[in-house]
């Protein structure tokens, strides 16, 4: 691996590396430590970026290609070009800016640490957007940054504005991001890869394909509501209740900049068509007039400038939307000048609201005064924003003119695009003016909520005096300053379709520059025809005040959730578990089913003469107890858990019958350990009526019936398929495969456990994350449960102890524990170094003889199981500290760790290296790489099995609790 690939490795985890690492800073520290660490992680990732650049100029692309799972072309891949390196530079330097902002604009009281974890963790999640290489990892950075961003704009979740805001733009762009990956998934199956260079190579495949329609639109959903176009626009203003460092840096210059990058990464392959011209050029020509036209009415600065980056962003889809390599030219130009003008104003009006404590352009005037410096740099920006000359949004939106004027396509759309352009740039002009005019003069302002303002801090405007520079040179001297860099971007997206384009000042007197001219007239004279209007109207424009976004966001999710969710419900939910069980089980074998009818199922004839009368009696004896289980499961639990514990060792006798020792030890040990748990539950369940059985009504006696049928057609349609399985004549190849090459890849002999933790073992990755998943969800529904009343109460002979234990306090209940279980609790405190050795033994002689980490996870599981039960829940947590969280999260890291360790020495995820050592007084011992994963697969069962076991152990204290606080009442009483 050379030094260079490894640039875009560091790249992408520095942010979240130094996400992680403010995510353990505390409150209580000082704000400058996560402020000093984000801004290093900032500035570290500015110098990576730029670093990169020697290496794609030129039309040169700089890769980092590991394999993950390379038969389904599914690789973890990076990719940066010219284009990709530009908006990294973007997202980076801004980045660092805002944290520097950020810095002096968040309160004392708000969680500092928290606050630069999320923002790092966008960063990193946007840089994965940039430069991944695989199609699929894009759309995971998608999904990441839409997470991060909801986490983002309800910072401040005490404000019901900040929830609704964050939920709207998650729901919105959660949506988009899946139809995006659907349009991954097809585009994926039209080339036959995932891998971005092929797909870019394939334009003319993938345009002439049958699905091209609907790739398009769905990755055009994806994109649409990323950017905020129209009809998915409503979402970015009511994001405006996050803090304003947030939407400096999310709403102006990186997320909603994903969707516009996403529709110029795939321009060549996807643009060129009837169909896109109509799609992109409705949504953007539709985005770019409403969002100026819905800025130049709104009273709130953010929401100014929200519709304002609405339609810029409209601006940049309708110039993708032509298909003309010289408007893509002149998007991706806009791209970058509007990110710098956008983020300073947004960082200006955050100075404003910061020193006023308002952001109602009706209560605001007269700030110049106040405010100079930060007064100058906002006209600047509005300036730039307006497209006023000598500034970089001139340049672009004068492109933009250019563009507009030529033909495309024979359209109304590219007809009406002239005068579209023009009417929007005259909006644009209005919209500046009210801001730049009703903040900055006029009267000095009255009951402001602090009626003091005055400059911030030096440092707070810096990052706003730097981009205003910028925003100069690049309108001054545009060839140098950014024309090489462009030409950069512009060729890695064009290649050899690359336009001759000048980016000087002037260009004579045209077409283009009398539409910039009528704008700015145009645009003037709107607004003093509207500034008394504006001065006192009401938020939003006229006529479109009921026509809100967000009321027709929460219509529809009133619609779905309240009479849909709802009628769903009635007709299938029920708070009973035994319907639920039967949809369960009844869906299950319905899919079960299909495919085998489907693929059609040949039924097997049953040789009797084959079978062994032994095996057949043990089968019955299970089948017995299995009966007899279901019968007493309504009368008496405790009887149904001792025979369904039978049914589970006749199950071990068979794998041992059938020579299966490794799933013979599983099998005993889960028995074990789900008997014991169960067991534990039951006692805080309401006591059975038996008398109930005797009162059956014709209704109850159908449902029994019908659960009956369902459960023997579950039953026998399972040994069907398991006996059919078991003896239709099948190639063994596949074992033949694994039996040869368990050793000779996998360094063990012991094949099952081979298969498990190297060739299968990203399955068994994604099997322990489940198990960790489901022993969450079981403590988190047991810490809400509370004991029912008429719950198991103590045994008469722990009564009786207990009694007499009165006498003593200062006896433990861990004490009464063992004088009522003496000689068992001594035995079982023995046990466990016994079984902790016997976990340790299973552990180590798994890769070659049944064993294993899951197996030795269990067995610990045992022996904490028996110190609970030996001296109760205080006395075992007293003496043994166990975190099952703890162990959970090591498994996890340990387990992923090791599947890409694989990765710095050049193989796919998860592959295995092995060797064995010789240790004094041992002998060999394998030391395959497998063990490693192997032990956090141990870590990851014995943290979720005790975390369930301590979540039943704690209700015996909740319910002595309860016991002792309703005595005392008595006694009051």
């Amino acid at each position: 691996m050379t030094s260079a690939p490894f640039l875009l490795v560091l790249l992408l985890a520095v942010p979240f590396l130094g996400s992680l690492a403010s995510a353990f800073i505390l409150n209580t520290t000082s704000r400058q430590l996560p402020v000093f660490l984000a801004g290093v992680v900032a500035l570290s990732s500015v110098g990576l970026s730029a670093l990169a650049y020697p290496y794609v100029t030129d039309g040169n692309v700089l890769r980092f290609h590991a394999e993950w799972l390379p038969q389904f072309g599914l690789d973890f891949s990076l990719r940066m070009d010219g284009f990709a390196w530009i908006f990294s530079m973007l997202v980076t330097s801004i980045g660092f800016l805002v944290v520097l902002y950020a810095r002096y604009y968040m309160g004392d009281d708000d969680p500092i640490p928290r606050f630069f974890s999320f923002l790092l963790a966008f960063m990193g999640a946007m840089l994965g957007i940039l430069i991944s290489g695989n199609i699929i990892l894009l759309s995971i950075f998608w999904e990441l940054t839409s997470i991060f961003s909801f986490l983002l704009i309800s910072y401040w979740h005490s404000s019901a504005a900040a929830r609704d805001g964050a939920r709207m733009a998650l729901t919105v762009t959660g949506i988009g991001g899946f139809c995006l990956l659907i349009g991954m998934l097809l585009l994926g199956h039209i080339v036959g890869s995932y891998d971005l260079d092929t797909i870019l190579a394939s334009g003319d495949a993938i345009r002439n394909h049958p699905l091209y329609l609907p790739t398009l639109v769905f990755i055009l959903l994806g994109a649409l509501t990323k950017s905020a176009q129209f009809p998915f626009h409503f979402w970015l203003p009511n994001a405006m209740a996050a803090p304003t460092p947030v939407s400096a840096f999310l709403h102006s210059a990186t997320m909603v900049k994903a969707g516009v990058f996403l529709l110029v990464r795939f321009w060549p392959v996807l643009s060129g068509t009837y169909e896109w011209f109509f799609l992109v050029g409705l949504a953007g020509m539709l985005t770019l007039l409403l969002g100026a036209f819905f800025a130049m009415f709104q009273r709130d600065l953010k929401g100014l400038l929200a519709y304002s980056t609405i339609s810029h962003l409209g601006l940049i889809t309708t110039l993708l939307s032509l298909g003309s390599p010289l408007s893509t030219v002149a998007a991706i130009f806009h791209m970058l000048n509007h990110a710098t003008f956008k983020a300073s104003l947004f960082m200006a009006a955050g100075i404003i609201d910061h020193e006023t404590g308002t952001r109602d352009m009706q209560k605001l005037s007269g700030l110049f005064r106040f405010l100079p410096a930060t007064a100058t740099l906002a006209m600047v920006a509005s300036a730039a924003m307006a497209g006023v000359p000598l500034l970089n949004g001139f340049l672009s939106k004068e492109m933009f003119f250019a563009e507009a004027v030529e033909t495309h396509a024979d359209s109304v759309l590219d007809r009406i695009l002239p005068y579209v352009a023009t009417l929007a740039g005259a909006f644009s002009v209005t919209y500046s003016l009210r801001f730049i005019h009703t903040v900055f003069f006029g009267p000095p302002p009255v009951d402001l909520p602090k009626p003091h303002p005055h400059e911030p801090p030096r440092w707070m405007r810096f990052p706003i005096e730097i981009l205003v520079v910028v925003c100069l040179i690049v309108g001054i001297v545009p060839a140098l300053s950014i024309g090489p860099f462009l030409e950069t971007a512009v060729a890695s997206v064009l290649g050899a379709r690359t336009p001759d384009y000048s980016l000087s000042i002037w260009h004579g007197f045209n077409v283009p520059l009398i539409m910039s001219l009528v704008a700015l007239v145009g645009g003037t004279l709107l607004y003093m025809a509207l500034r008394r209007y504006l001065a006192t109207s009401e938020d939003g424009p006229p006529y479109f005040r009921r026509l809100r976004g967000q009321r027709i966001f929460e219509r529809v999710l009133v619609t779905v959730s309240w009479r849909w969710a709802r009628l769903a419900e009635s007709r299938l939910g029920t708070r009973n578990l035994q319907p639920q069980l039967r949809w369960i089980v009844a869906i299950g074998f319905t899919a079960g089913l299909l495919p085998l009818y489907l693929a059609g199922f040949e039924r097997r004839p049953i040789v009797f003469s084959q079978i062994d009368p032994a095996f057949v009696l043990i089968w019955m004896i299970g089948m017995a107890l299995a009966i007899g289980a279901a019968v007493y499961a309504k009368y008496h639990r405790l009887a149904a858990l001792v025979m369904l514990g039978g049914v589970g060792l006749v199950v071990c006798l068979t794998f041992v019958w059938l020579s299966a020792p490794d799933l013979a030890i599983t099998q005993l040990l889960v028995e074990i350990v789900t008997t014991v748990l169960i067991l534990l539950g039951l006692r805080w369940l309401p006591k059975r009526n038996p008398d109930l059985g005797d009162v059956m009504t014709l209704r109850s006696r159908f449902r029994r019936f019908r659960d009956l049928l369902l459960a023997v057609a579950c039953g026998v349609g399972m040994t069907v398929v398991a006996f059919t399985v078991m003896t239709i004549p099948v190639p063994d190849a596949i074992a033949t495969y694994f039996l040869e090459n368990a050793y000779a890849q996998g360094g063990g002999r012991n094949v099952v456990n081979v298969i498990l933790v190297d060739f299968r073992g990203f399955d068994t990755l994604g099997e322990i994350v489940v198990l960790g998943i489901v022993g969450l969800t079981v403590y988190a529904l047991l810490r809400r449960f509370r004991p029912a009343p008429d719950s198991m109460e103590m045994p008469e002979q722990q009564q009786i102890q207990n009694r007499f234990d009165e006498e003593q306090p200062e006896r433990s209940p861990g004490d009464m524990v063992r004088d009522y279980l003496l000689v068992p609790s001594v035995l079982m405190q023995w046990m466990f170094p016994v079984i902790l050795m016997f976990a340790v033994y299973l552990f180590i002689r798994g890769h070659d003889m049944p064993g294993g980490g899951f197996s030795a996870g269990l067995t610990l599981s045992i022996a904490f199981l028996l110190q609970y039960l030996a001296g109760g829940t205080r006395w075992a947590e007293d003496r043994i500290r166990i975190l099952p969280l703890r162990w959970m999260g090591a498994g996890i890291l340990t387990a992923t760790a090791t599947g890409a360790g694989a990765w710095l020495l050049g193989y796919p995820f998860l592959t295995s290296h092995f060797r064995y050592l010789e240790l004094p007084l041992i002998g060999k011992i394998p030391a395959a790489t497998a063990l490693l994963f192997d032990l956090g697969v141990f870590a990851l069962v014995v943290g979720s099995t005790v975390l369930i076991l301590v979540a039943l152990a704690h209700q015996s204290i909740r319910i002595n609790r309860l016991r002792a606080i309703e005595a005392a009442r008595r006694e009051e009483a």
